[in-house]
């Protein structure tokens, strides 16, 4: 049994907190956001809410001013006095720069990169520097906005062509990401790595599944085409199918390539290995034009200039 003394001193020790946190909670009751509170939600609020919510209000001023730290604090929200059921209650709620936080990642979300070049995840229409050009800037401008405009309706996209380092897929990257600012998302795939993936994939019986999704990409911009080792299958069974899906949906679809739109078309041809399939390459070569305009992509090599 414990002796006398101690049990006085507990006691004493109880009331000590008692007191000091009374005097606490009175404090954060008198601050003046609280007040604000309280008089804005007079009518809403219980007779007896003030007494009964005496801890929200505690922990709703230190936690503003932190002196308490909370796990909704640390994952970026910051505390806000509300009315429940006639009573005092606390909701937490995203900062401005948890909401800015979150803004970045939804964006970011919006543009599927493979297999592409890390730079453009931060390349912008503004920063695009139109020496050289300006036409291929005023293309990219103008699909974006048209497209932002009436994004259920048919908007051709681009064919851009020109030397290597020229800046054609930093001017793809842009226009993604000036779409994602707009809530549009879009797919860049670089053409000859997909390529290669795709072979691969019929060993594992992915073909179909990794088709399906390029091809019905709200936005598909195909980097690179031409510059892939030049296979039949891909041709007719890969991009082919790609394409016409596409047509048919009237989706937006973008190119880069190193080749313009006739020397893609010898190309695909298989001319440049001793064949002539020529009619397969122009069905191939109709779904492209009608679904991109041909931009030459001028200037001075930017890549190692």
């Amino acid at each position: 049994m414990k002796p006398m003394k101690d049990e006085l001193a507990q006691l004493m020790d109880k009331r000590r907190l008692n007191r000091a946190y009374a005097e606490m909670v009175q404090t954060a009751v008198a601050d003046p956001a609280v007040q604000d509170f309280l008089q804005a939600n007079a009518d809403a609020l219980a007779p007896d809410a003030v007494n009964r919510g005496a801890a929200k209000i505690y922990e709703y001023v230190s936690a503003r001013d932190g002196k308490l730290e909370t796990p909704m604090q640390q994952a970026g929200y910051t505390p806000r006095l509300v009315v429940s059921n006639r009573l005092i209650d606390i909701t937490y709620e995203p900062t401005a720069a948890k909401q800015a936080q979150d803004a970045m990642a939804s964006q970011k979300a919006l543009v599927t990169s493979l297999n592409m070049p890390k730079a453009i995840a931060s390349a912008h229409l503004a920063d695009y520097d139109p020496t050289n050009r300006g036409d291929a800037l005023v293309q990219a401008l103008t699909f974006t906005t048209e497209l932002a405009k009436a994004p259920q309706a048919f908007h051709k996209g681009l064919y851009l062509t020109g030397p290597f380092g020229v800046g054609k897929t930093f001017l793809m990257g842009a226009i993604a990401n000036d779409l994602a600012n707009q809530g549009i998302a879009s797919t860049l795939v670089h053409w000859p790595t997909f390529t290669v993936e795709m072979k691969a994939a019929i060993g594992d019986k992915t073909v179909m599944p990794k088709l399906t999704a390029i091809k019905k990409a709200p936005v598909l911009m195909i980097d690179d085409i031409g510059a892939e080792s030049l296979s039949p299958w891909i041709r007719d069974d890969v991009l082919g199918i790609i394409l016409q899906y596409r047509m048919q949906e009237e989706l937006p679809t973008l190119f880069t390539s190193n080749k313009t739109m006739r020397e893609l078309t010898d190309f695909l041809a298989g001319v440049e290995v001793g064949n002539n399939e020529g009619l397969k390459a122009q069905r191939i070569m109709e779904r492209i034009r009608f679904l991109a305009t041909e931009v030459v992509v001028g200037g001075r090599d930017r890549r190692n200039g």
